[in-house]
C-alpha cells in the first residue's frame, strides 16, 4: 500500500510549522481531490487521505498565507505546490522547508 506525509519546518523561527493547511490533488490519470489536513505541533500531517494511492501525478497544495498570518509574518509565496509522481508501493514523505522568501521541498524517507 502506497502512503504519504508531509512536514513543514518553518526555517526564519527554527521550529515546526504548526498551522498550514495542505490539500492533496491526483493530477493524472484524472483530476481529483483526495484529501486536505492541517499540519500539526509538530509540523506534521501523517496522512491526507485514506484513499488509495496508485501510480499517477499528484500535487501537494500548501496554504502558506494562512501560516504567515497566524504567525504574523510577511511571505512572499502565498502558496506552494509540489508536483511529484509516485511510481510504486511504499510510503512518500513530502517535507517542505519554508521562510519568508524562500522555499524548499525534497522527497523524504
Amino acid at each position: 500500500m502506497t502512503t504519504l506525509s508531509t512536514h513543514v519546518l518553518d526555517t526564519a523561527l527554527g521550529q515546526p510549522a504548526q498551522g498550514v493547511p495542505v490539500q492533496l490533488t491526483r493530477l493524472t490519470p484524472a483530476v481529483l481531490v483526495l484529501g486536505s489536513g492541517t499540519t500539526d505541533q509538530d509540523g506534521r500531517i501523517g496522512s491526507l487521505t485514506a484513499k488509495e494511492l496508485t501510480a499517477g501525478t499528484y500535487q501537494l497544495r500548501f496554504d502558506t498565507a494562512a501560516y504567515a498570518r497566524a504567525t504574523e509574518q510577511e511571505i512572499f509565496f502565498p502558496e506552494v505546490t509540489v508536483t511529484f509522481l509516485i511510481s510504486d508501493e511504499r510510503h512518500y514523505h513530502v517535507p517542505l522547508l519554508l521562510s519568508p522568501f524562500a522555499f524548499s521541498t525534497y522527497r523524504g524517507s
